[in-house]
């Protein structure tokens, strides 16, 4: 087992860092090693901001669900599907782009393309002994978020990334089994062994909350997924979208 394997299967989520800020040099080689990852096309249809300044910092933590580890890391990036350029490069080929960059097809790219970074970015902290953890509480309220990072139409945040020193680190989550992830040539749904995976699955969750908590939490994954999912959440975001100029058609 090479480095990058040991980084990838030793990650967990950090949410209590130190008070150190990350260098410069970090900075820069966590961004480039997010734009070395894939793109499709080449289109390149995402940009990361980084968060520094103290009051914005706080602005988000609250706006993300009062999530402290948002206010205190070492840097906070947001990552966001991004076409703006794409309409600057309509106007400079003089080239109408409008029904492409509205398509459901590119804001699923805008997703993607950013998603890939982020996780390059990820990566590249952890491997440099740093800690993460991404936010998706900043699509709580998209629009105060928007204006305090002054993002153009055609912007969207979509997720944040807390990275710094680890002050804490928590224990693994075991993930789903093998099988009940990876499917070969097609996909297998064999509905009792599925249930029975995932039957399985709770009971290693539920240890592994136990141990955690010395006995005081026994929650299951499918009751856990069923408790969260059971209540539509941001339900704004449809409408949102399709005012920042994407997924109309």
């Amino acid at each position: 087992m090479n480095s990058t394997i040991e980084t990838i299967l030793n990650h967990r989520s950090i949410r209590d860092f130190e008070d150190k800020l990350l260098s410069d040099e970090q900075i820069i080689t966590i961004i480039n090693c997010a734009q070395a990852a894939s793109t499709s096309s080449f289109i390149q249809a995402y940009s990361i901001i980084g968060v520094n300044d103290v009051e914005k910092k706080k602005e988000l933590a609250q706006l993300s669900g009062n999530q402290s580890y948002v206010e205190k890391n070492g840097h906070f990036f947001v990552f966001c599907a991004d076409f703006h350029r794409h309409d600057v490069v309509s106007e400079m080929e003089d080239v109408d782009l409008e029904p492409a960059l509205e398509s459901t097809e590119r804001f699923m790219i805008g997703l993607i393309d950013a998603t890939i970074a982020a996780q390059n970015a990820a990566l590249a902290a952890e491997s440099m002994g740093l800690g993460i953890c991404y936010i998706g509480g900043i699509r709580n309220n998209l629009e105060a978020v928007c204006d305090v990072l002054q993002t153009p139409k055609r912007v969207i945040p979509l997720f944040g990334l807390a990275v710094g020193y680890p002050k804490t680190i928590t224990g693994q989550k075991p993930r789903l089994p093998f099988t009940n992830v990876y499917h070969e040539n097609v996909y297998q749904q064999d509905h009792k062994h599925y249930t029975k995976q995932l039957e399985q699955y709770n009971e290693t969750i539920t240890e592994y909350y136990q141990e955690r908590t010395n006995g005081a939490r026994k929650d299951t994954w499918t009751a856990q997924m069923a408790n969260m999912l059971k209540e539509p959440k941001r339900m704004y975001m449809k409408k949102f979208v399709e005012e920042k100029g994407f997924n109309k058609r």
